[in-house]
């Protein structure tokens, strides 16, 4: 088990608000929030530069030891962070205190790796709807992902929650049965047509009526001449 964490200072912050909020980032700080378990959580502000630096170091799930005013240091995970996209900068990190001997849920990234058959064989699609997965395990065995190789999927196949390995220590947490990504058919594209020019078996607009289908061939329309019984 890792023993050594990433060193994050902070600083309480009194002044709440947007003012105050907007200044701190202008002096390259980041303001964000440390949760503590049964007590109250209080609002802090790291350096902007470091914690970059940490959070490119432990990743999204590492533990990180976090000293508070240059006195306690409090073992934390990263519970939530905002992202300015144009930019991407840092704009709020909400750290939660845990307990290294007690497990916690966690949600990872999954990362599929290697092409699988169906697309490099049969022309297939790899779809994948679910980016990342749950699971329950000691602070420090927290995986940075969970990593599977597709290579063997044919067209048709699905991965599911219960094909995945977890590593040691850890649970994967959810049903069996749940879809994570699949091979499939290329979807067919419709044909582009030129202005005025008709599918295989479409009538021009207005033809023969609206709703109403060409007579075959000997036969009149419909509902015009015919006999009383």
């Amino acid at each position: 088990m890792a023993t050594d964490h990433d060193q994050l200072t902070a600083e309480r912050r009194i002044e709440r608000g947007n003012g105050p909020t907007r200044r701190l980032r202008k002096a390259g700080f980041v303001p964000g929030i440390l949760y503590q378990k049964g007590e109250d959580s209080f609002a802090v502000a790291f350096a902007g530069r470091e914690l970059r630096k940490v959070l490119h170091s432990s990743g999204y799930t590492g533990v990180v030891d976090v000293e508070i005013d240059g006195e306690t240091v409090r073992p934390a995970v990263l519970r939530d962070v905002q992202v300015e996209p144009t930019r991407d900068a840092v704009l709020h990190v909400d750290f939660q205190e845990v307990d290294l001997t007690v497990e916690i849920e966690a949600s990872v990234p999954l990362r599929l790796i290697e092409i699988p058959i169906g697309v490099r064989e049969e022309g297939g699609v790899l779809d994948q709807p679910v980016f990342e997965v749950q699971v329950r395990a000691l602070p420090d065995s927290i995986p940075e992902a969970i990593e599977h190789d597709v290579s063997e999927l044919n067209i048709g196949d699905t991965l599911t929650l219960g094909d995945l390995a977890a590593p040691t220590g850890v649970e994967i947490l959810g049903e069996p049965e749940v879809g994570l990504a699949s091979v499939t058919l290329p979807t067919a594209e419709e044909p582009e047509l030129e202005e005025g020019e008709l599918l295989e078996g479409e009538l021009p607009e207005g033809e023969y009526g609206e709703g109403r289908v060409a007579p075959e061939d000997g036969g009149g329309e419909s509902g015009e001449g015919e006999s009383e019984e």
